[in-house]
């Protein structure tokens, strides 16, 4: 189990009618959860947001993985938004199983800490956006499709790069653009931005 870390400095609230933005330009997540003691982290190409209000988001967890015998056990996970800072993290902890290798996240470096309100569930330090989420139980879905419904409870992003409800990639550091895995470790991080319209 990681030791919790303080809050990261830029950690700043993201107002729920506004935590969509944080995952709809599609970018890998880790998601993060905690049972009975045990934290894991297991990183997630298939995340996507699904409603605005309440804020809802779906995000793929095999059944093969640690991670879903976590989600399952405590009705809660989080999406944790990492950046180019932390690919390397990102393809480890995706690669490795904590049911085969069990130091998986002081293998990778994974820190964590807690949201002031919603200290049961465990986020990535270093990542650039989290969202809290409540599991809304789909037996169905995720028996047969592996998919799972949050809703969205709690939401911060790094005013470096997020802020009035936007994101900022164009005027922040390069390690702080988000993540967009391809295959065989490879990834693409998020590029320029494009304005059409007053938007």
């Amino acid at each position: 189990m990681t030791t919790p870390a303080p809050e990261p400095r830029f950690f700043q609230p993201v107002p729920l009618d506004k935590a969509y933005r944080l995952i709809n330009h599609g970018p890998t997540v880790l998601v993060s959860s905690a049972h009975a003691g045990e934290v894991n982290v297991m990183s997630a190409a298939w995340a996507c947001a699904l409603d605005f209000s309440p804020p809802k988001v779906t995000v793929v967890i095999d059944k093969a993985t640690r991670t879903r015998a976590l989600v399952e056990g405590s009705g809660t996970f989080a999406l944790c938004v990492p950046s180019v800072g932390l690919a390397a993290l990102t393809l480890g902890v995706g690669t490795d199983s904590a049911l085969t290798v069990p130091d998986k996240l002081a293998r990778h470096g994974v820190k964590t800490f807690h949201a002031p309100g919603h200290e049961a569930v465990p986020l990535v330090e270093g990542c650039v956006a989290w969202l809290v989420c409540r599991l809304m139980p789909e037996p169905h879905n995720q028996t047969t499709y592996d998919l799972f419904i949050g809703e969205v409870v709690g939401a911060w992003a790094d005013e470096r790069v997020f802020r009035a409800g936007r994101w900022h990639f164009d005027g922040a550091p390069d390690h702080l653009r988000t993540l967009h895995y391809v295959a065989g470790g490879q990834f693409y991080a998020t590029g320029a931005s494009l304005q059409v319209g007053s938007g």
